[in-house]
């Protein structure tokens, strides 16, 4: 029994480090982040459906899309994000998308990707990020599509 115990002890132990993330780095140069967190281009498709869904983006909580017009519950709260990409370049879509107090200070937007000095953190999400670097990439990837 105490065998078992341990085993099963031991096992948590992995699986809960093996979901932990090192504190993320951001590289940021002039309100931007300039090098993809992957080294590789979004896919597009795969960002609409990170900013879509609810326990993931959920984008459209606060920002209204023309495009996106069939999807129920565009907010009013955050600025809209028709031609957002002909606003801001690729580089600072990243910052804003992974930290966006880095550029806009007063912002309620939550950083998407960052990982540690955030308040009001739910204990089982401490040290993790709301997306992974992909989803970020992916994300900006769809808002480049929005002109």
């Amino acid at each position: 029994m105490r065998r078992s115990l341990a085993a099963a002890f031991a096992w948590c132990l992995t699986i809960g480090s093996a979901c932990a993330q090192e504190p993320i780095k951001l590289d940021v140069v002039d309100d931007s982040l300039p090098k993809s967190l992957t080294g590789a281009p979004g896919d597009a498709a795969a960002g609409k459906k990170v900013f879509l869904t609810r326990t993931l983006g959920n984008c459209l909580a606060c920002h209204q899309v023309t495009s996106l017009k069939s999807q129920e519950f565009h907010g009013e709260f955050g600025p809209s994000l028709d031609g957002v990409a002909g606003r801001y370049s690729e580089a600072q879509l990243r910052l804003i998308i992974a930290d966006p107090k880095r550029i806009f200070t007063n912002t309620v937007m939550p950083a998407f990707f960052r990982n540690e000095g955030l308040s009001r953190v739910r204990p089982e999400f401490v040290g993790k990020s709301i997306l992974t670097a992909a989803q970020v990439e992916d994300v900006i990837a769809f808002l480049k599509t929005l002109n």
